[in-house]
């Protein structure tokens, strides 16, 4: 498959959006990684993988969220029923980037009901994989509204399991303004970077715990010359990155 020339109309390689950096971030969720099963959920978590794989991790394996892996295209590669899935799950070979409704210092995720478990506020999803996928194989997750009614004190039910309870891995936690990884104080969240504009403080503000961060914080960065154009191909018209504010 060949480079593609940038969409009319785009900016240029040296003016980058925030979203831009997000779907960077993503994909630097699989750097070392290997041949594993990529379960991204999402259209920015998908961008970022079909980036990781055209790039700098061509062994990561792309699936239609049904029973067949397919290329950057979408085109079919090979046939892969759930009972599959399930034996990569198990096996550790695969890291998947979920959502999180709520997130607490250590990780615990919530996607099943917010408020009090006898008579909760509002029904989400329900607990679905996240523990079997939390404790078998690497997980992060995407946020993109980072805020204090997502990064709470605790959640309100345990779905995906945290550095305190006996998460496999977690890798990070990539939102709208940093990414965040599990370094602080006993596996705790921690500012890894901050996106282009973004402050520390403006982070904290924006999160309902105290979050750790080093003295030096790096900016998450940009797209190079080639995950920019490929960007281009993977999201025309830019209608995913446009998403991120």
């Amino acid at each position: 498959m060949s480079t593609p020339a940038p969409t009319r109309g785009a900016p240029s390689r040296g003016a980058h959006s925030k979203g831009d950096c997000c779907a960077v971030a993503l994909a630097e969720l699989f750097r070392g990684d290997g041949r594993v099963l990529a379960s991204a959920m999402g259209p920015m978590p998908r961008l970022g993988a079909r980036l990781a794989r055209a790039t700098f991790a061509p062994g990561v394996l792309l699936s239609d969220g049904q029973a067949t892996l397919v290329d950057l295209d979408g085109a079919a590669e090979a046939w892969m029923p759930f009972s599959r899935v399930f034996d990569m799950l198990w096996a550790g070979r695969r890291h998947v980037v979920m959502g999180a409704s709520q997130i607490d210092r250590h990780g615990n995720q919530n996607i099943s009901a917010i408020g009090p478990h006898a008579r909760p506020k509002v029904q989400l999803l329900g607990v679905r994989g996240a523990p079997g996928n939390t404790v078998c194989h690497p997980t992060s997750y995407w946020v993109p509204r980072h805020s204090a009614r997502v990064f709470v004190p605790q959640v309100d039910v345990v779905c995906g399991v945290g550095t305190d309870r006996g998460a496999a891995e977690l890798r990070a936690v990539v939102t709208n303004l940093a990414v965040l990884d599990f370094s602080g104080p006993g596996g705790t969240l921690s500012i890894a970077s901050l996106h282009p504009g973004v402050t520390a403080a403006r982070v904290q503000e924006k999160t309902g715990f105290p979050l750790h961060a080093p003295a030096e914080i790096p900016t998450t960065r940009a797209p190079t010359p080639e995950e920019h154009d490929w960007l281009e191909r993977l999201d025309p018209g830019r209608t995913l990155r446009e998403t991120v504010s």
